[in-house]
């Protein structure tokens, strides 16, 4: 059953307990999702105008987006680095976790009442379908968007590291026809990026939409946008003392690549493990011209245009472009 606005909604039977109807609403939206052929996996699913790579994926979007509890989640954003920060000896996956996956992985949501409740969490669901209950509530969101080519590129580049040994591998020209199409992970892409746009333009106190290229070439500015946005912002002082700089080296690509932690552990999941290096792949501006061909990159850049015309929002292709 679905409400109005096309999220789950729960109905009940005489003698059914809260999981068992939980179960068979989600049956019955799962039976009528979209289904055509995806990458890295056999089948993508639709659900509410995106891609899922998997049944039980949508099982965790439609999961979180039921999740009342929400609400009082907070984020903290604290200045002063840590030697001893979890960031050095955990996956940056672990200590902030997907929201859609808290079902997948069968452990518990975290308490938000407790006194030290989860500040940060993931997701890569589309505004759209994020859970009322997150858009009623006074959480801050941050988007990080990227030039749809490079997007894609490491998209293809990691899937075919994930892909199921069993299936046949997908070319990079049939994947990119895919992407175009938009069927991609939580793909379209151009509907993902702009539902989080257009709430950073609507709502600004509460959505804060940045570009991955501009915050490679100007990162103490970006940070600093970051840090006041969230209510804490750098005093004169702590960028005197070089905080700022202090952290992005800590936080850097090259820096959290290079951990041990990084190179050797795995992200464990209810169904599978994920060997934490293979999240790290370039993290380069540009690297698209090393795969895409010149009718590739007119054909999608076209596409851009046309899906993103009048939104205000560009991408750009070198890390030196304004």
């Amino acid at each position: 059953m679905m409400a109005t606005d096309g999220r789950p909604c729960e109905k009940s039977s005489e003698g059914e307990d809260e999981d068992e109807v939980g179960k068979r609403n989600n049956m019955e939206i799962i039976s009528k999702l979209g289904k055509e052929e995806g990458w890295p996996l056999e089948y993508m699913y639709e659900y509410q105008g995106f891609w899922y790579a998997s049944v039980g994926s949508v099982e965790g979007a439609i999961w979180m987006q039921l999740r009342h509890d929400m609400v009082q989640a907070s984020l903290v954003f604290g200045h002063e680095p840590d030697p001893t920060s979890p960031l050095l000896n955990t996956s940056p996956h672990d200590l902030v976790p997907f929201l859609e996956l808290y079902l997948h992985q069968n452990i518990p949501f975290p308490d938000p009442y407790s006194p030290h409740p989860p500040q940060l969490f993931q997701t890569h669901l589309p505004f759209t379908s994020l859970s009322q209950y997150v858009m009623e509530s006074r959480c801050r969101i941050v988007y990080v968007c990227r030039n749809p080519k490079d997007v894609f590129v490491s998209l293809f580049c990691s899937l075919e590291k994930l892909r199921d040994e069993r299936l046949k591998p997908i070319s990079l020209e049939k994947a990119f026809e895919l992407f175009c199409k938009g069927i991609s992970l939580y793909g379209p892409f151009w509907d993902h990026v702009l539902g989080y746009w257009k709430a950073s333009l609507e709502s600004p106190e509460r959505v804060m939409s940045l570009r991955y290229e501009d915050m490679k070439r100007e990162s103490s500015f970006h940070l600093k946008r970051l840090a006041e946005f969230m209510g804490c912002p750098f005093s004169t002082e702590e960028e005197k003392q070089g905080l700022v700089n202090e952290i992005l080296e800590m936080c850097s690509f090259e820096n959290l690549q290079n951990l041990e932690v990084n190179k050797t552990g795995r992200l464990t999941t209810n169904s599978s493990q994920i060997e934490n290096h293979r999240f790290f792949r370039k993290g380069e501006v540009g690297d698209w011209k090393r795969h895409l061909t010149d009718e590739m990159v007119e054909g999608i850049d076209k596409l851009i245009d046309q899906k993103l015309a009048g939104s205000g929002l560009t991408f750009h292709d070198c890390s030196e472009e304004a």
